[in-house]
């Protein structure tokens, strides 16, 4: 039994927001109509395989659509008479006519502290940048992007040793919380929405193909915040005799006595690929057409042959 009357639609599509919907399932709110994107063919043989949110939805019972395109193809979602839309990374813009149909309009969890880090790959761009801090936004959906007037906000650390993979935990569990938090004050009438300084807005564009590859000819912490917010995915590596190297694990550590860009071969347990004031420490490769193996194996089979060669 629902311990939530209000009739609400969840859109999304990746794991993180996978984890939300479950959540507010076993809170009790009434989900009573679940969107994501439709089924992607993966692999060599093309399979057809359903979202991270669509395998939620049918794990707990609800009803799940997939519209191809949502700007044309709403009234299904319109067919759930919901009281509230929430969206978390559904991936697709959706049009004023679903915006203004819920009594409680459509509120979005954001990956960022907006205005800052607006689009589609805020939690990847503020790694790959270096912040140190990062957050979630509520806020409610206009037709502009990430531009709504924000309901509520709650800020984290970024650690160290946080990759893309570990802050979008965080950040889905972080959501999650807020939104409990949030939705019984929200449906009473009892919170005040902020405009956004469009003055302070900064972007977060979805990742190029060109940003996965790894140049070392820089400052060494920026190349390991690259590699980290790229980890797992989409994935990051660098190009060495004609070759790509996918780094499933690494860091960083500070030297005077380096050579940029070049490949120095096995340091202990991990593989050392030197940078402009410091070195990074690779754990796990993958050579191009083989599997993922850890620094000894790689060393011991093709890695040894590549020591003082030039990455690029």
């Amino acid at each position: 039994m629902n311990k939530y009357e209000h009739r609400i639609v969840f859109m999304g599509t990746p794991k993180f927001a996978a984890d939300i919907l479950s959540g507010l399932y076993e809170a009790g709110y009434n989900i009573v109509g679940v969107v994501s994107q439709p089924d992607k063919a993966f692999g060599r043989k093309h399979e057809l395989r359903p979202s991270e949110v669509k395998q939620k939805a049918l794990e707990l019972g609800l009803e799940v659509v997939t519209p191809n395109k949502i700007r044309t193809d709403f009234e299904e979602v319109i067919a759930f008479k919901p009281d509230l839309i929430i969206t978390s990374a559904y991936g697709q813009i959706v049009p004023k006519q679903l915006l203004d149909y819920p009594k409680y309009k459509c509120i979005n969890t954001h990956g960022s502290l907006l205005p800052k880090y607006r689009g589609g790959a805020p939690i990847q761009r503020c790694i790959i940048n270096g912040e140190k801090t990062t957050g979630m936004s509520i806020m409610y959906m206009n037709e502009k992007m990430d531009e709504g007037d924000i309901l509520y906000q709650k800020s984290i650390d970024i650690d160290i040793h946080d990759t893309n993979t570990t802050l979008f935990d965080k950040l889905s569990k972080l959501s999650l919380e807020m939104l409990l938090e949030f939705l019984p004050k929200f449906f009473e009438g009892d919170f005040k929405a902020i405009k956004q300084n469009n003055d302070e807005a900064t972007y977060a564009y979805n990742l190029e193909k060109e940003i996965e590859q790894i140049s070392f000819n820089d400052d060494v912490l920026n190349v390991y915040n690259h590699i980290r917010g790229l980890l797992d995915n989409p994935g990051c590596y660098f190009v060495l005799n004609n070759k790509k190297y996918k780094i499933f694990d690494a860091f960083f550590e500070y030297d005077d006595n380096v050579e940029p860009s070049v490949f120095k071969g096995l340091e202990n347990e991990y593989l050392r690929i030197d940078c402009l004031n410091g070195f990074i420490k690779v754990f796990k490769i993958r050579p191009e057409g083989k599997n993922t193996m850890d620094a000894h194996s790689f060393y011991n089979g093709a890695g040894r042959n590549l020591v003082g060669e030039r990455i690029g």
